[in-house]
């Protein structure tokens, strides 16, 4: 072997050697992350907003002094156990594909009067867009254990995937950023935070089943709308309005390709 071939394969052995290491690292600090997600489980402050969200849920409110209990969302009238693990869906009384936050703003205003337009412009974690982040809270843990059951059939449905599929891997910004940039491929991460590949079963599943969620770095209760609220923010999008088609479309999109993964919501994040 001559020096140019031995200086080549000296460069290889350590650039393996590195690479090696590196993968270690990767592997032991996964586990780290893991262990601390686990420890996170006991005690979930989530619980407080489920408590909270029940409250509204069963309470007189707005012009018509009505409760919620009789909010259909999906399953029947006041029927809220599985309900959000079939969300989104089509709804034949308002003709559209409603996600668990924008069906809510359609029963307030239905059964108690409430004018929900301050709920959509309200900037997250602030009243009164908090307490949608509450009934979120309970609604979601009425699914937990529960598998995802959210199959596209009406045409409306199958409309809405198309949209959320398209608006998924829709580059634009100033980045010329799109939700795939960070979850189109096996494998991503940003610094130390796993990127699920949402396109497949598994990443799909990593990324609906467990929102909402409460989030240990900021002391709050996030909502489906919030995180994608925060993934368009984080793109140099313009923020979507709250509760609107493009929102529900992306959750479309999630929630049909995680289906039969089990519904651990609320869930907790760092």
């Amino acid at each position: 072997m001559d020096r140019v071939s031995m200086g080549i394969a000296a460069f290889l052995a350590v650039v393996a050697a590195f690479a090696t290491a590196a993968y270690a690292q990767k592997d032991k600090a996964q586990e780290g992350i893991e262990a601390y997600r686990e420890a996170l489980q006991d005690g979930n402050p989530a619980e407080l907003y489920e408590a909270t969200g029940e409250e509204l849920w069963k309470k007189p409110a707005g012009p018509k002094n009505a409760t919620l209990e009789a909010c259909d969302l999906g399953l029947g009238a006041g029927v809220v156990k599985g309900a959000y693990a079939r969300l989104p869906r089509y709804f034949a009384d308002t003709d559209k594909v409603q996600d668990l936050e924008s069906r809510l703003l359609t029963c307030m205003s239905t059964l108690q009067g409430i004018d929900t337009k301050p709920y959509v412009e309200a900037a997250f974690g602030t009243p009164p867009k908090e307490d949608m982040n509450a009934l979120a809270a309970f609604v979601s843990g009425q699914s937990k254990d529960i598998p995802a059951a959210v199959t596209p059939t009406h045409p409306k449905e199958q409309a809405m995937y198309e949209l959320g599929k398209r608006m998924f891997f829709y580059q634009g910004g100033p980045y010329d950023f799109a939700c795939a940039t960070c979850h189109g491929q096996e494998g991503m991460r940003i610094r130390m935070q796993e990127l699920p590949y949402i396109s497949s079963n598994k990443g799909a599943a990593a990324g609906w089943t467990s929102w909402p969620a409460y989030r240990v770095s900021s002391g709050q209760m996030w909502s489906m709308q919030w995180r994608l609220n925060d993934c368009f923010r984080q793109q140099r999008f313009p923020e979507p309005v709250y509760a609107s088609d493009a929102t529900v479309a992306l959750s479309m999109y999630m929630a049909a390709n995680a289906l039969g993964a089990t519904m651990k919501t609320p869930g907790i994040k760092r």
